[in-house]
């Protein structure tokens, strides 16, 4: 039943919202209509899944209630068996919608690939995985920019780092992180031996001051020219940034800004969000010790999704789903693939819930 009184607060808290978006003075405050949209925005489907099982809870009823009539009986069998079930369905969806949400889940993303095992070829295959995620995210309507790049002469990437502004990203793309590997015949190759590469790909949210404050004294700042090629989402500049964090030796690079500023101010956004990153890690490795580093080392063994050309196959082998569309997933389509992630993530946290509570 304490499920059921949180849902009747959560109602009666949406109810309070809608109210006051009604209200004509609310508009004199954009930032209050902003925060009660969002807020709405957010209370939505839980609260509809709540009304819905109270519509559902009452036909329950009324078919029971009908059982008692001769002439209704097998009528109000059939809705009563409807009802169960459809109770059922939308009590596992309302556990769901309940479990405590990711407070990075709105927010923008900062991706970095690296070339891994396989030399050109790998570098070739950071950069089909670069195309693919900039093709998820112009379908979404996200925008992307590239910060930093190291090309090879035959069109791969060493490394990329770019990120993806729009609502919800880290929510879609946050399962992205670990060693991706291809099995494909490479164009470098005459005699059509299929070789196996990989690459690296971590994902972290954006954070702003807010979340992860940098003591300037810790930051030493280095200014070099920039020789990236340009590109569809690249901006040339002549003044690159190089950030240097003294106390983890992190390093961070910006060289697509027209300006040092501009260059400065990004890469302080992704310093930030990196060692934001580990710090939550380290937080979780204390209460789980066998979590494993997000980017890995590299090596073939260590991978959590394949990409077989010649079989036209992917295989994500964290949740064992194996689609044979290979070209539309690599030209973007990855929605199949995320849902199966964010479903088994959640099935994954309300068992955890359950052997807790």
């Amino acid at each position: 039943m304490e499920m059921m009184e949180k849902l009747r607060a959560l109602d009666l808290h949406y109810a309070d919202v809608e109210a006051r978006l009604s209200a004509p003075e609310t508009y004199e405050d954009p930032a209050l209509v902003a925060r009660l949209n969002k807020e709405q925005r957010e209370l939505e489907p839980v609260v509809m899944a709540y009304r819905a099982y109270q519509r559902r809870r009452q036909d329950l009823e009324d078919a029971e209630a009908l059982m008692g009539d001769p002439d209704m009986k097998e009528l109000a069998q059939e809705e009563y068996q409807q009802a169960r079930e459809e109770l059922a369905r939308l009590e596992e969806e309302i556990k769901v919608l309940l479990l405590p949400r990711d407070p990075n889940d709105d927010k923008s993303v900062i991706v970095e690939i690296r070339a891994g095992v396989g030399g050109e070829e790998a570098a070739l295959f950071a950069h089909s995985l670069f195309r693919m995620y900039s093709m998820y995210a112009d379908a979404r309507r996200w925008h992307v920019e590239v910060d930093s790049v190291n090309e090879t002469e035959l069109g791969g990437v060493k490394e990329i780092c770019f990120t993806i502004e729009g609502d919800g990203a880290w929510s879609r793309l946050k399962f992205e992180s670990g060693v991706h590997r291809v099995q494909r015949v490479p164009e470098t190759e005459s005699g059509g031996r299929i070789h196996t590469s990989t690459a690296t790909v971590a994902v972290l949210p954006e954070v702003d001051e807010v979340d992860f404050e940098l003591n300037p004294a810790d930051i030493e700042m280095q200014v070099f020219r920039s020789s990236g090629a340009g590109g569809q989402h690249i901006n040339k500049t002549s003044s690159a940034v190089r950030l240097i964090h003294k106390p983890t030796g992190t390093v961070v690079e910006c060289q697509q800004e027209r300006s040092q500023f501009q260059n400065r101010d990004r890469a302080m956004q992704i310093l930030r969000s990196r060692l934001y990153e580990e710090k939550v890690r380290e937080q979780e490795e204390a209460v789980t010790a066998e979590r494993r580093s997000q980017v890995g080392t590299g090596m073939r063994n260590e991978r959590i999704r394949t990409y077989n050309f010649p079989q036209g196959r992917l295989t994500d082998h964290r949740i064992g789903l194996t689609l044979y569309r290979l070209e539309s997933v690599m030209d973007g389509d990855l929605d199949e693939i995320i849902d199966a992630l964010v479903t088994a993530d959640q099935a994954e946290r309300l068992r955890a819930r359950e052997q807790d509570g």
